[in-house]
């Protein structure tokens, strides 16, 4: 069976308590501000105009997202794969959902809003590193902004460091990858993989 009405999903849950609805804010709060800059990662959810959608995490120093405003943050792009889905998906939409992490707490941070691909000079300024000047920064008006309870990083234990796994229990991306799609290029070691990337990390 399955549920094609909101009438019967509602029918499964209980109404949502107050507090979960009055949590969300227009803009962003000294909290949530505090809390974007411990975030080492953000995942950005993103669709393209047929609603197909793409989450794609992205890294860095804590606070490497920069709040500009209550209402405004830049998320600088650092070299990647180059497929540009997330980004691709911006000019299309122009929309996007953020969910940042931080390691050791198990809640989360959750912002909706619009978003539009910038390259100007204060603002690749502003996103700006040791490294790096990045070649564009995602713009995002933030429409939404609320805490997430930490039930879900509590069930799976993710900060737990008895519950991690060895990376040897898995092939190395380059096997994986000569497994999925073939080709007569040798498949890259982990170790090959980690000296590769740390050119452009």
């Amino acid at each position: 069976m399955q549920i094609h009405s909101i009438a019967d999903l509602r029918a499964l849950y209980p109404p949502a308590r107050e507090r979960s609805v009055k949590k969300q804010l227009p803009r962003l709060d000294a909290h949530c501000t505090r809390f974007i800059s411990l975030s080492p990662l953000v995942v950005v959810a993103s669709t393209d105009n047929q609603l197909c959608l793409d989450a794609s995490p992205r890294g860095g120093t804590p606070g490497f997202v920069a709040v500009l405003d209550d209402n405004t943050l830049l998320i600088p792009d650092a070299p990647g794969n180059n497929r540009l889905d997330t980004l691709e998906n911006i000019v299309q939409t122009g929309r996007v959902g953020l969910l940042f992490l931080v390691p050791g707490i198990d809640e989360t941070l959750r912002v909706n809003g619009t978003a539009v691909l910038s390259t100007a000079p204060d603002d690749l300024a502003r996103c700006a590193d040791a490294k790096r000047t990045p070649k564009l920064a995602i713009r995002v008006t933030v429409q939404a902004a609320y805490l997430h309870c930490g039930k879900a990083l509590m069930r799976s234990a993710l900060w737990d460091a008895s519950r991690q796994v060895q990376r040897s229990v898995m092939p190395s991306m380059g096997e994986m990858m000569k497994d999925q799609i073939g080709g007569d290029i040798p498949a890259e070691t982990q170790e090959e993989m980690l000296a590769r990337y740390a050119i452009d990390l």
